[in-house]
């Protein structure tokens, strides 16, 4: 009887080990451990988690439109002398339904008078274009005289002289301080700076223009109002 015991304690034994033997391992880092003779198994692999693909932000093709100014033809009053006179085609070709008022040897006070007038009228455009002082002085009194008549316009183009007389420098230089005292309302078109380089433009008596001349004025108030 003991014998046969031992017997079965012993093949119990043997079969145990035998479990053991044929049971993989999983060490700490994760790698399969496998008895020897045994056949070696393979891990487990987890697919790795995918984003989904991210739809880049759609974009307008569309070009930007570009805004067209609005024309101020019928809005533009001019008043000046001879030279004004000299400009007025080519003034009214590149400000359609431009108001021009010229006459030969007008002073700046007379031009005052006509603005006042035309303001009286209710003829007197948004758009006030002074060309005075080919003829004489101009003080800053007269300048404020004309800022004054021209109230309730919203700009004054000034145009400053390029005439061989001895007023010229300081009319120049009251057109200029007073248009610094009248900011966002009076402009310089500065007609002595472009000219002075291009005696060409002028006639004989190096006051009035020719047409090369009388058209850069024009362009030049034009690109001022």
């Amino acid at each position: 009887m003991i014998g046969v015991a031992l017997l079965a304690v012993l093949g119990a034994l043997v079969g145990l080990g035998l479990a053991n033997r044929s049971q993989p391992v999983r060490s700490a880092s994760g790698v399969v451990q496998v008895a020897p003779g045994t056949a070696p198994v393979a891990p487990t692999t987890v697919p790795p988690t995918v984003s989904p693909a991210t739809t880049p932000p759609t974009t307008s093709s569309t070009a930007p439109t570009t805004t067209v100014p609005t024309p101020m033809a019928g809005s533009v009053t001019a008043v000046g002398d001879s030279i004004m006179l000299d400009i007025q085609p080519y003034l009214q070709t590149d400000v359609p339904g431009v108001s021009v008022d010229g006459l030969v040897s007008r002073q700046f006070e007379t031009g005052i008078a006509v603005v006042q007038a035309d303001r009286a009228a209710g003829t007197l455009g948004s758009i006030l274009v002074v060309e005075l002082g080919t003829n004489g002085s101009v003080t800053s009194a007269d300048f404020d005289a004309m800022m004054q008549a021209s109230a309730g316009v919203k700009r004054v183009v000034f145009v400053n002289l390029d005439v061989p007389r001895s007023w010229e420098a300081p009319d120049n230089a009251v057109l200029a301080a007073g248009v610094a005292r009248y900011p966002g309302v009076a402009v310089l078109a500065d007609w002595y700076t472009l000219s002075t380089p291009h005696p060409e433009w002028f006639t004989a008596d190096q006051v009035h223009l020719n047409p090369d001349g009388a058209q850069a004025m024009a362009t030049l108030i034009t690109q001022s109002i």
